[in-house]
């Protein structure tokens, strides 16, 4: 069974903004639809290099498309 990342990305609404398709930019960035519609449902979390050409096709940083969740703000959150 594959579990979900825990790494939350922005990239479908991203995607969605500049009106580009999956398969746009799947081919831009060299990978398959299948993964980059994995990637935007939170099934599979990309490669560093692949984080970075993604966040470059936006002009925006690694951290503006990819978030990892700080454990102990969801620990508080659970108090």
């Amino acid at each position: 069974m594959v579990r979900a990342t825990k790494i939350v990305n922005r990239l479908r609404d991203l995607r969605e903004s500049t009106g580009l398709t999956q398969a746009e930019l799947a081919r831009r960035v060299g990978v398959t639809r299948q993964t980059l519609i994995a990637i935007e449902q939170g099934k599979y979390s990309p490669t560093l290099e692949l984080a970075f050409q993604l966040a470059r096709e936006f002009g925006v940083g690694i951290d503006d498309v990819f978030q990892y969740p700080d454990e102990r703000d969801e620990r508080q959150g659970q108090s």
